[in-house]
């Protein structure tokens, strides 16, 4: 059974008008990338530099530079933004690989008792924990997703501290400094994170820059921190990358990564959790 979150705004609207995160090097860049969430992922040059009254050549640096980090691709008139780039909306993440999360959500939720602290983030598979910790009792939780706060509270005595701040329209997620400082002051034994992508370079990889700084304060702040990532972010590339690997100490998926990964994983000393 999948999950269904209601937010304020249509997810398809939100996603395109979201206020993104990426690695840029200038103002023009953002603009170009908020052009091209919001014409779907693609534009014509002569409309992006229409759009931001700027001159072709001036569209055209910014995009060899944008280019060049790996997160559009120029073909003949236009760019795309590439695939590992357009995050799906939060809904479209929770109606995905629905058993593959349902299952993961499961394993780590076996690890966590009653009476445990824990930090769940905003991802689509930890609302799948959340759901799965709903027998647990006297839970002391800290998110800063507004789906894991209403699965969590008000039930079995849980105690449930939701991180401050304005909760983002497409997701229901809170960041920024009031967020962080909420996590900052709670010491949780556990941190349950998600992340877009799981590549034995850089280890773990997330979509959004505000995501993987509030994960750092969480990882900061947690005595056991844990990944998890279904098979299809396994060998997959995002634009941020989390902590050092090393910081990790258990990563849980649905199948045996490849050899690189599982390579990467021993180096850092991170246990692998596949679940069955």
């Amino acid at each position: 059974m999948g999950i269904v979150v209601w937010l304020n705004v249509p997810y398809d609207d939100a996603i395109r008008a979201r206020n993104m995160n990426l690695p840029t090097t200038n103002q023009r860049e953002e603009e170009i990338l908020r052009a091209l969430f919001r014409a779907g992922g693609s534009c014509r040059v002569s409309v992006l530099a229409n759009e931001l009254g700027v001159s072709l050549e001036t569209i055209r640096r910014n995009v060899r530079n944008l280019e060049e980090r790996g997160i559009v691709r120029k073909v003949h008139g236009g760019v795309h933004l590439l695939e590992d780039i357009l995050e799906p909306s939060l809904q479209s993440r929770l109606d995905k690989k629905v058993d593959a999360k349902e299952k993961l959500a499961k394993a780590v939720a076996e690890v966590i008792s009653n009476g445990d602290s824990v930090f769940l983030d905003i991802g689509s598979t930890t609302a799948y924990v959340a759901q799965a910790l709903g027998n647990h009792s006297d839970l002391f939780v800290v998110t800063n997703s507004v789906f894991v706060a209403q699965a969590l509270a008000s039930r079995n005595n849980n105690r449930v501290f939701m991180a401050g701040g304005e909760l983002r329209s497409h997701d229901g997620g809170a960041f920024g400094v009031e967020a962080q400082d909420l996590i900052k002051r709670l010491n949780v034994r556990f941190a349950v994170l998600s992340v877009g992508a799981v590549n034995a370079d850089p280890g773990f990889m997330l979509h959004d820059l505000q995501e993987a700084n509030l994960a750092r304060v969480a990882i900061q702040n947690a005595q056991v921190r844990i990944v998890v990532a279904d098979g299809e972010k396994l060998g997959k590339r995002a634009p941020v990358t989390l902590e050092p690997a090393d910081k990790i100490n258990l990563f849980f998926t649905d199948v045996t990564p490849p050899e690189d990964i599982c390579q990467m994983l021993s180096a850092n000393e991170i246990d692998l959790v596949v679940a069955e």
